[in-house]
């Protein structure tokens, strides 16, 4: 396949707004060892790469420092060892960096076929998200058929993925919006809404579980929701957290509270994750999730598509926080 020397790819020129995201004239990478190079159609934006934008996400040596952290293309290249894909197969990936780009390199455990019926769009939606709500809500988490869980940010690219989940799999699920709107869309995901802006939410978990709690929490959140977390729990619960918009440190946390439920409070961060690990993810993913998207089931809410060119408008209506769903760069 003839390939070209260039292409465009957006990068983060500063720390800064949306604005310091700057596109480029750059050479083609190149498929190293284990590694496929796809020509990007669709890449996902998440909250991650706003984060890194900003300077505030934490960068460990050797990572890409290019945004985006899921693609949707066709592969054009093949490293050397990799043997279970073709040039020309459809794939989508969780990459290690370098989505918001026209070619990507990823490594081939990280690649997934698209399942038949999803197009470029719908599948670039896919990895981080699924990836992301796989390994901590059901790995971490250990959520399972007629558990109960507690989703934060109910309306995000994680938290709609983690309703459809819950929903798919028998998993009460309850989840945090702040307005009528986004609790609408909780409810039409089979979720129990809870206005965050209205309601304590751990009251309303008590009040609706008979004091039971539930099994696990998603949080988004990090310190200023960690001592309402506790309380929501059941015994034995775990608190899952992927994020600290509200604070990445708790003071004053209740230790005792912690102690008498036996809570395990725990997080991760995708990225930091072995190349074997993310490979991991996703056979269990392949195994368990791929059938129930081949059968048009838990896909993707994509919220809105902009081209590549406009990522710094993508980034900034993220921001907004008006968004339900995922936001999505289309590259072709």
């Amino acid at each position: 396949m003839s390939l070209p020397n260039e292409m465009t790819r957006i990068e983060i020129t500063e720390p800064g707004g949306p604005e310091v995201l700057q596109a480029r004239r750059v050479p083609l990478p190149a498929a190293a060892e284990g590694e496929v190079l796809i020509r990007v159609h669709a890449a996902g934006i998440n909250r991650p790469d706003a984060l890194q934008r900003a300077g505030k996400y934490p960068m460990k040596p050797g990572m890409n420092p290019i945004p985006g952290l899921e693609v949707a293309g066709e592969v054009v290249a093949l490293g050397k060892g990799v043997s279970q894909f073709a040039i020309g197969d459809r794939v989508c990936a969780l990459t290690n960096g370098g989505g918001y780009a026209e070619y990507c390199n990823v490594p081939a455990g990280q690649t997934l076929p698209i399942p038949e019926g999803i197009d470029w769009i719908q599948a670039a939606a896919i990895p981080e998200t699924f990836f992301t709500v796989w390994a901590n809500l059901f790995g971490l988490g250990g959520a399972s058929r007629g558990q109960r869980a507690l989703i934060h940010g109910g309306t995000s690219g994680i938290g709609t993925t983690a309703l459809m989940l819950c929903n798919e799999f028998g998993i009460e699920a309850f989840a945090t919006a702040g307005s009528p709107d986004k609790c609408a869309a909780i409810r039409e995901l089979g979720g129990q809404p809870i206005n965050y802006r209205e309601e304590d939410f751990a009251g309303v978990i008590a009040e609706k579980t008979g004091g039971q709690g539930v099994n696990v929490v998603l949080d988004i959140m990090g310190g200023s929701y960690l001592n309402n977390n506790v309380r929501a729990l059941a015994m034995d619960g775990r608190v899952v957290m992927l994020g600290f918009l509200g604070g990445a440190k708790a003071n004053e946390f209740d230790l005792l509270a912690m102690m008498a439920k036996r809570a395990v409070i725990t997080g991760s961060l995708l990225r930091a994750r072995t190349a074997a690990e993310k490979a991991e993810i996703a056979e269990q993913l392949r195994e368990h999730v791929w059938p129930v998207l081949a059968a048009g089931r838990c896909l993707p809410i994509i919220d809105k598509v902009y081209a590549l060119a406009d990522a710094a408008l993508a980034h900034a209506h993220m921001e907004a926080g008006d968004h339900i769903g995922k936001i999505v760069l289309r590259v072709d």
